[in-house]
């Protein structure tokens, strides 16, 4: 999958002012407010900037944290994952492989047999109902 690289005006032209905050500004949300974070209706979780897919939705759990909770990716490459050190912590950073959009954190606080948990804002994603086609990916 090809890199999309775009400059901070033209993502501003594509994305939603909270959009933008989270995706490339490494904002969160606040706890409970996305729209995703109590929903469980199958289908896939696409980056909301570049549509790469990124998370099942059978792969998401309720872990009371006020975030879309996921057990993992898609699969090997759908995202990156930095070491974090803002805010005074250490935690490690998830971001979307293809665009470098801030996706949100993974801790080690998850269910088994992995332990995972993707803790990931609403704002840095777009459901596509089971059955329903993916959305193209956005080129430059």
């Amino acid at each position: 999958m090809d890199k999309l690289t775009l400059g901070d005006d033209e993502w501003r032209r594509r994305l939603t002012s909270e959009q933008f905050e989270v995706l490339r500004r490494a904002g969160t949300e606040t706890p409970f407010s996305g729209c995703y974070a109590g929903t469980h209706e199958p289908g896939t979780y696409v980056c909301a900037g570049c549509h790469a897919p990124l998370f099942h939705a059978g792969r998401k759990f309720e872990s009371g944290t006020g975030w879309p909770s996921f057990l993992d990716p898609m699969g090997p490459g759908a995202v990156i994952e930095r070491r974090d050190e803002s805010h005074g912590s250490v935690r490690t950073e998830v971001r979307c492989a293809r665009c470098d959009g801030h996706l949100g954190h993974v801790f080690r606080d998850g269910p088994p047999p992995a332990g995972l948990r993707y803790c990931i804002n609403s704002a840095a994603l777009r459901h596509i109902p089971e059955g329903t086609a993916l959305p193209p990916l956005v080129e430059r």
